[in-house]
């Protein structure tokens, strides 16, 4: 059962950046070009940038989006598209850690949400100098101020130019010397039309993380959004309900990409992958490399050796991954809120997490929704 005194911390939530945060702490040299908030029509806001024109996306839930009359709060109407539609939680970090508080959620680490999950929209960038400048005031809004107003209860994380990897490897320099805990990296570079993990050229990333001691972590849908979507007329609940996939297919890359082998102190967390799907997928990358060792297929150790020793995965409410907690690895699995977004349980989560884990003894409930996510992340 869920003792009392278990606070947890989720390690997937996603925070919606508020107006002033680029304009505040930029370097002043960009501070007239940085993004900055307006509003083309009514009920439809969004950042404006180098000429161009980005939404507010925010997926909420009845709970977390304000509905207005004539919507149901079902479907494509779960996305806001300003500020007024979103509870104050989604973007004021004095409301957020008050509705931690409600849904018995002690810690939270947190996704960007303009930048997208990993800082990809600063690909798009003309100006590769204001991107850079506008990836390091995200970071240093996310540990100075959004982090640093409540220290105990959110911990930092912080994106990369990922154009260029040997100036991601300083910012990852820079930001852990600044306190980040994480580094939020992508799940599959190549669909991004950048070198592919086999390839090397992301060596520089995977060295300076494993120096500075921080995991990386990739959340789902970091590959330019690229998700299981089997024809363009399937529901958007299809690759909702499959986001596990886009985990297995990282695990796999990463690790017969020859990256685990080349840096074997590099950490990776898979981010709202879910869990059940660990057991199989390990039993087969294990069968695989037994019978198929292919040129290319560089790794000395069998696959699940390397999960054990190198990756981590989490859950919402994964009922098959807790039952199967230990041929996971106990140590592997962390818990997540995935606040604000439709997919979690908000104000709920602490009551829904406490029924999944009814029949598991205590010290494994402490291991899955605080202790493991604590000592990955360095978070005291």
């Amino acid at each position: 059962m869920l003792p009392a005194d278990v606070k947890l911390v989720s390690v997937d939530d996603h925070v919606v950046e508020p107006p002033h945060v680029f304009v505040d702490h930029i370097d002043p040299r960009y501070r007239d070009r940085a993004p900055r908030i307006v509003e083309r029509e009514p009920r439809v806001q969004g950042w404006e940038w180098e000429g161009r024109f980005y939404p507010l996306s925010f997926q909420g839930n009845v709970h977390t989006r304000r509905f207005r009359e004539g919507e149901s709060g079902r479907g494509d109407d779960l996305f806001a598209r300003c500020y007024d539609d979103m509870i104050e939680a989604a973007f004021d970090v004095h409301e957020r850690i008050k509705a931690m508080d409600e849904d018995g959620v002690w810690a939270a680490l947190c996704f960007p949400t303009f930048p997208r999950f990993a800082g990809t929209l600063f690909l798009e960038g003309h100006d590769k100098d204001l991107a850079y400048a506008c990836v390091r005031a995200w970071n240093d809004w996310m540990i100075d101020e959004w982090c640093a107003a409540y220290p105990d209860r959110l911990i930092p994380q912080s994106i990369l130019p990922l154009w260029d990897p040997a100036l991601a490897a300083r910012e990852i320099e820079r930001v852990a010397a600044k306190g980040t805990k994480s580094i939020s990296f992508v799940e599959n570079p190549y669909p991004l039309g950048l070198p592919s993990f086999p390839t090397g050229h992301w060596d520089p990333v995977f060295a300076a993380a494993a120096d500075a001691g921080l995991p990386l972590s990739l959340h789902i849908g970091t590959s330019s959004g690229l998700m299981v979507r089997p024809s363009p007329e399937v529901t958007p609940s299809l690759p909702i309900a499959l986001c596990g996939v886009n985990s297995m297919s990282a695990l796999g890359d990463l690790i017969f990409s020859g990256v685990t082998e080349r840096h074997p102190a590099v950490r990776i967390a898979l981010s709202e992958g879910g869990a059940g799907w660990v057991p199989y997928v390990l039993e087969r990358l294990d069968y695989t490399w037994e019978r198929s060792r292919y040129e290319g297929v560089d790794t000395t150790r069998p696959p699940s050796q390397v999960f054990a020793e190198q990756f981590w995965v989490c859950i919402v409410v994964d009922r098959y991954a807790l039952a199967n907690r230990h041929r996971i690895g106990l140590d592997k699995l962390m818990w997540e809120a995935d606040f604000p977004h439709n997919d979690g349980n908000y104000p709920n989560n602490r009551k829904m997490f406490a029924e999944a884990v009814v029949d598991i003894p205590d010290d494994e409930v402490r291991a899955i929704g605080e202790a493991n996510a604590r000592k990955l992340y360095d978070f005291a």
